[in-house]
C-alpha cells in the first residue's frame, strides 16, 4: 500500500458471537435491499417548490415525478402506468420539465415529461390526465426527446430529438409547441439545429436572442472532445453558429448564461473539469476558480447541471476528487467556500432558484437524501431520503480511502469496506474473503456513500474493496486517459493490485478473492479471470452483471451512442481487430478458468443478451461451474425489486459455494456443473 487515509481503521468491524466469515446472520436481506432501492435524481427548485424523479423497484422500476409544494405537501404527479423515462442515448436522464402557467384562476405549474412506453412528450396540468405534445411515430419509440428547456417566450420546449429511421439514427435540437398542434401536424415541430452526431444542453439566452448548446461527433465521446456553440436567434430560428470553446481533445459541458452576452461553462482544457467564463464577443475564456478538482462528471445522461447561478451572482457548484462536495463560488474574487453540511458526496446535478440550492447528498452513514439549502441562512431541509429507516450504523462500515501502488508505479485509488456486524466475530486467525467491486462506465467512479447493497455483503462477513482504476472520473483528464487503448489491461491490473494490497497487509484471504461488476465493470470482472490471467491468477470467482464479453460483436450490435466508444478504449476497427480478439473473454475460457456468475437483462439494448449466452456456452463446453440468470423485462441496469432480490441472493450463494461457506437463509443458486 502506497499510502492510506484511514477513516475507520479496523480491518474487521465485528463483535458478538463467533461465526465464520460469510455465515454471519444479518438483518439486511436481499428483499429489503431490493424494496428500499428507491432512487432520487434530478431535483428542480423554483418558487419555493421542488420537483424530482423517483425510480421505484416495487412498481416494476417505474419512474415517477414527485412535487413538493410551497406548503410542504408532497404528491406524485404521474400515477401508474405513466413512466417518466427517456431513451435518448438509451441512458436517458432528466425526463421532465416544470412549466409555469398563467390563468384566470391564478398562476400555477404544468409538467412536461417523456413517457417510456412510446417515448412521446406529454403535458399534465392540475388534475387533468396527460395529453400528448408530439406525434405518434411511424415505428415504436422511433422519436425520442430529452434535455428540455423552455423557450424565451414560454410557448415551446426546446430539446434534443433522436430519430430512428430504418436503422439510421439522427439527432437535432427541435422546438415542440406546448399548445399540442404537433400531435396532428408533425411539421409543427421546428428543427432548430442539426448536422452533428450528438447534441446536449440546448440553452436559450435570457433575452432569447442567442442559443447555446454542446455537440460532438463520432468517434468522440463527450468526455473526449466536444464543442460549445452559440448562434444568434431571429424569428425563433438560430442562424450560423460559432464555436466558443472545445475541440476533439477538449471536453466542454453545461453552458449557463451569466447575462445576455456571456456564459459559464465547464472545460477540461487544463486537465481538470473547471469552470470558465466566456464571452460571445470573442474575448479569451477565463478560469473562474482554477483548481485541481473536477466540477463535473462524464455526460452519460442528459439534462442534469453540475452548477447553477444564485440571485446574488454567486455560483453553486459541485466539486472535488472522486467525491463531489457542494460549494459556492464568488466569480469576481475566484473564491470557493463549502457550506458546513453533513454530506460527504453528492450526485452530480443540482438546481438553483434565488438563494436556494436543491441537491442530492449522502455520506457513509447517511442515506442519499434530497436536500434544500438556503445559502443566506445555511438552513438545510431534508425533503426525502432514499432510505427513510435504516439499521444501526454498526452494520455499515466506514470506508478506508486508500492510494495504492499499482503497476509501473502508477497510483490506484480505492475504498475499503471491511466485514462489519455488531452481532458476530470471526474465529481466531481466520481472514475474510474479499470481493473487488468494479464500477461501470468505465469513466464512472465509486463514491464513499451508504449503500445497502454493499452492506448486504459486508454484514455477512464478506469484505468489499471498490476500485477507482485508471480511467475513472474525478481525478482529472490524464487519469481518465490512462485507459485509452488499454481497456482490459489497466482496469484489470489496477483491480488486481487493489485486492493484493489487502492480502499483503494481512487483511484478506488470498485464496478467497472475487471480482464483480456491472456493464463495463462486468467486462473488467470477466477479463480479469480470462485474458487478464496473463498478469496472474488472482480471483477465484467472478460475477458479471450485463458485462461485455465479445468486443467485436459489441462494436457491431450496441446502440449508437457507444458504437464507436471502443475506438478510444481499445482501438479503431479493422486496424485493431486482433487486439479485440486477444482481450475479449469470449474465446479465452479454458479448463483453468474460475467459476463465473452471469446476470443479464433480456431486453438490454446496450449489451445484448447474446453476449452472456455466448460465454455461458463456452463455460459449459469446458465444464466450468457457472450460472446464467436471464431476466425478462429488464434492460441495462436492473430496476425491478424481484430481479434485484434474485440477483443478490444468487451472487452470495455463488460465493459461498466457491469459497466454502453457507450464507444463512439464502436459496442455493444452481451452478452447472456443481463445484467439485
Amino acid at each position: 500500500m502506497k499510502s492510506s487515509e484511514t477513516v475507520a481503521g479496523d480491518p474487521v468491524q465485528a463483535g458478538g458471537s463467533e461465526a465464520a466469515f460469510g455465515t454471519w446472520a444479518s438483518p439486511i436481506t436481499a428483499e429489503s435491499v431490493a424494496a428500499k432501492r428507491l432512487r432520487i435524481s434530478f431535483p428542480v427548485v423554483s418558487d419555493d417548490q421542488v420537483w424530482w424523479q423517483e425510480v421505484r423497484p416495487n412498481e416494476e422500476g417505474r419512474t415517477t415525478i414527485v412535487h413538493r409544494a410551497a406548503d410542504g405537501r408532497r404528491r406524485d404527479l404521474l400515477p401508474p402506468p405513466w413512466n417518466a423515462r427517456t431513451r435518448v442515448h438509451e441512458y436517458g436522464g432528466l425526463s421532465y420539465l416544470p412549466v409555469p402557467r398563467r390563468s384566470q384562476d391564478g398562476d400555477g405549474w404544468a409538467l412536461v415529461f417523456a413517457n417510456f412506453a412510446d417515448q412521446r412528450l406529454y403535458m399534465t396540468e392540475g388534475a387533468a390526465p396527460p395529453r400528448p405534445l408530439t406525434p405518434q411515430p411511424a415505428a415504436p419509440s422511433a422519436l425520442r426527446y430529452a434535455d428540455f428547456a423552455l423557450s424565451a417566450d414560454g410557448t415551446e420546449i426546446w430539446c434534443v430529438r433522436e430519430r430512428h429511421d430504418d436503422g439510421k439514427i439522427t439527432r437535432s435540437i427541435v422546438a415542440v409547441p406546448l399548445e399540442g398542434s404537433a400531435t396532428s401536424d408533425p411539421g409543427a415541430i421546428r428543427e432548430l439545429v442539426s448536422g452533428a452526431d450528438f447534441f446536449a444542453y440546448p440553452t436559450p439566452s435570457p433575452d432569447g436572442r442567442h442559443l447555446a448548446w454542446v455537440s460532438w461527433n463520432h468517434p468522440q465521446m463527450p468526455w473526449d472532445g466536444s464543442e460549445l456553440r452559440v448562434a444568434p436567434v431571429t424569428g425563433g430560428r438560430p442562424g450560423p453558429a460559432r464555436v466558443l470553446m472545445g475541440s476533439e481533445t477538449e471536453s466542454v459541458l453545461a453552458p449557463l448564461w451569466r447575462d445576455n452576452a456571456s456564459l459559464y461553462v465547464i472545460s477540461d482544457r487544463d486537465d481538470w473539469w473547471n469552470l470558465y467564463h466566456v464571452s460571445i464577443h470573442g474575448t479569451p475564456p477565463r478560469a473562474v476558480c482554477p483548481t485541481k478538482e473536477d466540477f463535473a462528471y462524464p455526460l452519460w445522461t442528459l439534462g442534469g447541471r453540475p452548477f447553477g447561478m444564485l440571485a446574488d451572482g454567486r455560483i453553486a457548484v459541485l466539486h472535488g476528487r472522486a467525491d463531489l462536495r457542494l460549494g459556492v463560488i464568488d466569480p469576481d474574487q475566484g473564491q470557493l467556500h463549502d457550506p458546513d453540511l453533513p454530506y460527504s458526496t453528492y450526485v452530480a446535478t443540482l438546481s438553483c432558484d434565488g438563494m436556494t440550492i436543491g441537491a442530492v447528498g449522502a455520506s457513509h452513514d447517511t442515506p442519499q437524501s434530497l436536500i434544500r439549502v438556503n445559502v443566506v441562512t445555511s438552513r438545510v431541509e431534508v425533503l426525502k431520503r432514499e432510505l427513510e429507516e435504516i439499521l444501526d450504523a454498526a452494520y455499515f462500515p466506514a470506508p478506508r480511502k486508500a492510494e495504492l501502488a499499482g503497476p509501473d508505479g502508477r497510483t490506484v485509488y480505492a475504498l475499503i469496506f471491511p466485514p462489519c456486524n455488531p452481532a458476530h466475530s470471526p474465529p481466531a486467525g481466520e481472514l475474510p474473503p474479499y470481493i473487488a467491486w468494479v464500477h461501470g462506465g468505465p469513466t464512472d467512479r465509486a463514491p464513499a456513500k451508504l449503500d445497502l447493497e454493499r452492506a448486504y455483503f459486508t454484514s455477512r462477513g464478506i469484505g468489499v474493496i471498490e476500485v477507482n482504476y485508471g480511467g475513472s472520473c474525478g481525478y482529472g483528464r490524464a487519469y481518465r486517459e490512462r485507459l485509452r487503448h488499454q481497456w482490459g489491461v489497466v482496469d484489470v491490473q489496477d483491480s488486481m493490485a487493489a485486492v493484493l494490497s489487502l492480502v499483503d497487509a494481512g487483511e484478506a484471504d488470498g485464496a478467497r478473492l472475487g471480482i464483480r461488476g456491472s456493464s463495463a465493470g462486468g467486462w473488467t470482472a470477466l477479463a480479469a479471470v480470462t485474458t487478464g490471467t496473463a498478469y496472474g491468477r488472482v480471483f477465484g470467482a467472478a460475477a458479471s452483471y450485463y458485462g461485455v464479453t465479445d468486443l467485436e460483436r459489441f462494436a457491431a450490435t450496441t446502440h449508437d451512442f457507444e458504437s464507436r466508444y471502443l475506438d478510444g478504449l481499445v482501438g479503431p476497427l479493422p486496424e485493431a481487430e486482433e487486439v479485440y480478439r486477444e482481450r475479449s473473454p469470449v474465446g479465452h475460457i479454458t479448463a483453468g478458468t474460475c467459476p463465473i456468475l452471469l446476470l443479464q437483462g433480456v431486453d438490454d439494448p446496450v449489451v445484448p443478451c447474446q453476449q452472456a449466452q455466448t460465454i455461458a456456452a463456452e463455460l459449459s463446453a469446458q465444464g466450468i461451474p457457472h450460472a446464467l440468470l436471464l431476466f425478462e423485462g429488464e434492460s441495462h441496469g436492473f430496476r425491478k425489486a424481484e430481479t434485484l432480490k434474485t440477483s443478490l441472493e444468487a451472487e452470495i450463494s455463488f460465493y459461498g459455494q466457491i469459497f466454502g461457506f453457507q450464507p444463512p437463509g439464502v436459496p442455493r443458486v444452481q451452478l452447472t456443473p456443481e463445484p467439485g
